[in-house]
């Protein structure tokens, strides 16, 4: 149901494409088209939460995993953090926003991996306030060196489809 969902709005876009990793790549993977739309991103939360453990929290970065996790945390019932890119240059200039307590465990929700060097960001920030890191959620994985690049800092990444499969 959800991969028809995804291919029904077309989240697989070709053309030439800088991804966030600096790549190019002839085709890009939109999650927002899909995470914009309230029945499909209640799907995909559905999916996510599958693979939430008890003990754990939620994390996402900003922009694009936000929605997800907060549709991780409706279906999971668990409370959820984001993470900036960049501290913010007023107010509490927090780099997470939500509750990080030391030893607690996350689990990451993105919307697409590529090199994993998103997923990083998330992890260094949260290990950096003594959180538990060892599992990240992708919607997409594009298979171009994410799990083995998650797997070095030990996070195991769960996609819930490879690009190949909505192509």
């Amino acid at each position: 149901m959800l991969k028809q969902m995804l291919m029904d709005l077309k989240v697989v876009q070709t053309g030439e494409f800088i991804l966030a990793s600096g790549k190019k790549s002839n085709y890009f993977v939109n999650i927002k088209r899909a995470s914009t739309d309230p029945r499909v991103l209640r799907e995909i939360g559905r999916e996510m939460a599958k693979h939430v453990g008890d003990e754990q929290k939620i994390a996402g970065m900003a922009l694009g995993a936000v929605p997800l996790a907060v549709a991780v945390a409706l279906e999971t019932n668990k409370p959820f953090v984001m993470v900036r890119k960049e501290p913010k240059d007023h107010g509490t200039k927090e780099l997470i926003e939500g509750e990080v307590a030391p030893g607690e465990r996350f689990v990451i929700v993105e919307d697409v991996a590529t090199t994993g060097g998103s997923t990083l960001r998330v992890v260094n920030a949260l290990r950096g306030k003594g959180a538990q890191v060892s599992k990240a959620i992708v919607v997409v994985d594009r298979e171009e060196g994410a799990t083995n690049a998650l797997k070095e800092h030990g996070i195991e990444l769960i996609s819930i489809f490879k690009a190949k499969d909505l192509v």
